[in-house]
């Protein structure tokens, strides 16, 4: 009798780890074929994929890589690549053409993209990925993207379903940044040289689920110069309460 419930027991232990959703890291690298003795052109990929309940996963997997495909690319348009090292493939074969076009001209080409799951809950998944990619000028092009996913369907979460009421946070967010960053209350939101568009504030395309709180995170160029970099507001889940609908 005891062996049948210690048997029972642990049918039931494997088939609820068999419907829990588990992620794993993937790696993916390509270097240039072509001669190359310094700034040889290199990309690498780190990325986290989904498991174990493939409709949730397949949603979550779909997504990342559609954002990682919105940022390894050369040209006017992403690649048509269907998997990560055709981009990565791609990629290369790109600087290929240009230094064979052009064997005098210097092109240090590098991509470099890190992605894992920074924060978990039973009401949300966020995806964290860091980015950096040059193909030649002055700077790389470098930022950090947020994905947040509802764990139950792999579907991505709007910004607008993350509050209570979005204007009233962003009312309470802009408050809280002009005041990290000095900007008076009654001056336009653009008086110290900052760029929102139409001089409005607005939240920022990334928001960051961390243990310490609610990140919004603005990427170089979303609302000030490269010069004066990334802009940050760490708003803590204590005084999140009356606004914060998912955690």
């Amino acid at each position: 009798m005891n062996k049948l419930f210690t048997l029972a027991i642990l049918v039931l232990f494997l088939s609820s780890c068999k419907n829990e959703l588990t992620f794993k890291e993937e790696h993916f690298s390509k270097k240039s074929s072509l001669p190359c003795t310094e700034n040889c052109p290199e990309v690498t990929l780190t990325v986290p994929v989904a498991d174990n309940v493939p409709i949730v996963a397949d949603s979550i997997n779909k997504k990342v890589f559609s954002v990682v495909r919105e940022i390894i690319y050369f040209g006017e348009k992403p690649y048509p690549s269907t998997d990560y090292q055709g981009l990565l493939d791609s990629f290369i074969a790109s600087y290929d053409e240009m230094k064979t076009k052009n064997p005098k001209e210097i092109f240090g080409w590098e991509g470099k993209i890190e992605g894992k799951v920074a924060y978990e809950s039973d009401s949300v998944i966020n995806i964290k990925i860091k980015h950096y990619t040059f193909t030649g000028g002055a700077h790389g092009y470098e930022g950090i993207r947020s994905l947040l996913f509802d764990p139950k369907t792999g579907k991505n979460i709007p910004t607008e379903f993350l509050f209570r009421d979005l204007n009233k946070f962003k009312a309470f967010a802009e408050d809280k940044f002009r005041t990290k960053y000095k900007i008076p209350t009654e001056e336009n939101i653009n008086v110290t040289g900052l760029m929102f568009e139409e001089d409005v504030f607005e939240l920022p395309l990334s928001i960051f689920y961390t243990q310490k709180g609610l990140l919004l995170y603005y990427n170089t160029y979303e609302v000030a110069s490269y010069a004066d970099g990334p802009k940050d507001l760490l708003l803590t889940y204590e005084e999140l309460k009356p606004y914060l609908l998912v955690k």
